[in-house]
């Protein structure tokens, strides 16, 4: 009896030291800013003029991540590969995009790589027209003189820079998920008759994909953040926007307190779908 009478007091004690204290602040500092957004004429109309940034940022991380994805995929698959030429072009790809920092890269795309492929295409379009007479291969041959490097929008260029980056890491992501995979479970799906390419699509990849889903879905919000990059180009979105902002209003703490609060609504917001992508992934295993 005197042992339960000492214990129950305990019993009742509030785990304190298992309480998601940095979730709480989290939610302290979002009800604080969504409360000056709808009572403090500065956030609010600050917040009006970033709406804009947010759909050109989600844009931005939607188009280049879908393109980081499927390229990476490939990517990876030749890391696989056991062709020395494969193998090489592809590791060759992924060391030097890695090596390049994103700001780097966004810089170089759109203003060495772009104009020097609206170049070579305005060439090969006038050599084809001139030397090529046969007339199903005249379409291929586009007349590209009037063509200029203002052609394609700054917002595409910073796409496709985010894309050819982040497919290098999105590469390392898919070769690792699927040299997880044992060696048995491809040389069962041969045996059963399957071509390398059919048990890669039916048997391996289904697999790597559910290990790889949390570093991919770490990439995705990591994207969403360096879409910011774009502001370089003066691409419109919300860090651009914010920087228009602040230069026409000089309200520095409001501008910059509302851009971080979009960022980090974002991030938390498509994390926490992630990880109930992954619950249900798991699920189904």
């Amino acid at each position: 009896m005197a042992e339960d009478t000492l214990s129950s007091p305990q019993q009742g004690k509030i785990p304190w030291g298992k309480v998601p204290w940095w979730a709480l602040i989290l939610i302290a500092l979002g009800l604080l800013l969504t409360y000056l957004i709808l009572a403090n004429p500065n956030y609010h109309d600050t917040f009006l003029y970033l709406r804009a940034g947010v759909v050109t940022t989600l844009r931005i991380t939607f188009s280049a991540y879908i393109f980081a994805v499927s390229f990476g995929l490939l990517i990876g698959l030749a890391r696989t590969s056991k062709n020395k030429v494969v193998y090489t072009l592809a590791t060759l790809y992924v060391e030097v995009m890695r090596g390049i920092p994103m700001v780097v890269l966004m810089l170089y795309v759109a203003f060495a790589l772009v104009p020097a492929a609206v170049g070579v295409l305005k060439s090969f379009g006038a050599w084809g027209a001139a030397h090529v007479s046969v007339g199903f291969l005249q379409p291929l041959f586009v007349d590209m003189s009037h063509a200029t490097t203002r052609s394609l929008p700054m917002e595409v260029r910073a796409i496709i820079a985010l894309a050819m980056g982040y497919a290098a890491f999105e590469a390392e992501v898919f070769r690792a998920g699927i040299q997880s995979i044992g060696r048995g479970q491809m040389e069962a799906a041969l045996s059963l008759g399957m071509n390398y390419l059919q048990a890669m699509r039916l048997v391996i990849l289904p697999q790597a994909v559910r290990r790889v889903l949390p570093p991919l879905g770490n990439d995705f919000v990591a994207l969403l953040k360096d879409s910011s990059l774009a502001t370089v180009l003066a691409v419109r979105e919300i860090t651009q926007m914010g920087r228009l902002r602040r230069a026409s209003t000089f309200r520095v703490m409001e501008t910059f307190n509302v851009v971080a609060f979009l960022y980090l609504a974002m991030t938390l917001f498509l994390s926490a779908l992630v990880r109930v992508l992954e619950q249900r992934m798991k699920i189904k295993e």
